[in-house]
């Protein structure tokens, strides 16, 4: 009789063990299933490029950008950055990025060539000022513009960071349009940023940014354009005298990453990428925002004159050129941006 009692103690006690552990496992099936933990996930190595030196804002950006990914996400996730064009130029990256051989990437311009409605971005004298990008950038039409870069190229960018505007650099004052007939000026390989040059009457020669110091050093270009921060983090001072205020585009450069690599990591990964882009662009936008003054004093003390143009022939022709790229790549996505208060 005891013997029995007991016998069915221990089946009973089996019984509930089991559904214990059953009910355990189907909780840890479930939280893996919606992310979990990220600094419970595999941890994973992703290597991030750009084309700037190291004291440029997008590489202090970027260092934050990393620092922040391996916070919020336990350690599971450590983002390598590689500076200088070390994983190769632009169009390099944003190819890697497509084949999953890059996880990340700062990149601009040469988007447009990916998704051909990033050019309006491109067009000279887009926008009003600053603010004006901002609000573009930040709003409902930047927000449309990364969902179409994901769906026709691939890549997904995850957050705008703002730029200095672009000035030009070269060995000849330009005091008037007029002054550019001619000038042979290193643009990227946009075609928006080659007819508006076309346009204003300069000789545009589109090339690889690491190509433009040894070309200006030896002549085979006048001129380049690019953000202060650009400019001095490159050293374009040793081989240009003059800086002329032109401030013909207003410029971002987006944090993008592989849409590949971003398929590969776990739910709570993702998220904590994505917190960390939002931080890590308010960071390099308030330094960009510290760091203009500072980097024209430093252009200036270092030897260069400069110029402060009238801009408004310079618009002028620029816009001649407008019309044409907003009906080829969104007249709609263009008005909106001109419209946008």
């Amino acid at each position: 009789m005891y013997k029995k009692l007991a016998l069915i103690s221990m089946v009973l006690l089996l019984i509930v063990v089991s559904a214990a552990c059953g009910s355990n496992g189907n909780n840890g099936s479930k939280e893996a299933a919606s992310g979990g933990n990220a600094s419970s996930d595999k941890k994973v190595k992703l290597r991030l490029g750009h084309i700037t030196g190291e004291s440029d804002a997008w590489h202090k950006g970027a260092l934050k950008f990393a620092e922040l990914v391996k916070e919020k996400s336990g350690g599971s996730v450590e983002v390598e950055v590689y500076p200088s064009s070390t994983l190769g130029n632009d169009r390099d990256l944003i190819e890697g990025m497509q084949l999953g051989s890059v996880d990340f990437a700062l990149v601009a311009g040469v988007l447009s060539n990916f998704y051909e409605p990033y050019s309006i971005l491109e067009l000279p004298y887009l926008f009003r000022d600053q603010d004006h990008m901002e609000k573009v950038l930040y709003g409902e039409v930047g927000t449309k513009m990364k969902a179409d870069l994901l769906a026709n190229a691939q890549v997904r960018g995850l957050e705008f960071w703002v730029r200095g505007p672009r000035e030009l650099t070269a060995n000849k004052k330009i005091e008037k349009v007029e002054d550019l007939k001619g000038l042979k000026v290193r643009v990227p390989e946009i075609p928006a940023s080659i007819a508006a040059w076309k346009a204003m009457g300069a000789s545009p020669t589109p090339m690889a940014f690491g190509e433009v110091y040894s070309s200006l050093q030896t002549g085979v270009i006048d001129a380049q354009e690019n953000p202060f921060a650009l400019i001095a983090s490159n050293k374009i001072q040793e081989v240009q005298k003059y800086l002329m205020l032109t401030n013909h585009v207003y410029g971002y450069v987006m944090l993008t990453m592989s849409d590949i690599t971003y398929s590969k990591l776990s739910e709570a990964q993702q998220k904590a990428v994505e917190e960390a882009a939002k931080e890590a662009t308010t960071f390099e936008n308030d330094l960009v925002a510290k760091t203009e003054e500072e980097l024209l004093k430093m252009l200036k003390d270092s030897g260069m004159e400069v110029v402060e143009p009238d801009t408004a022939p310079f618009m002028e022709k620029a816009k001649t050129v407008h019309e044409e790229f907003a009906n080829k790549y969104g007249k709609e996505l263009y008005d909106s941006i001109v419209n946008t208060k």
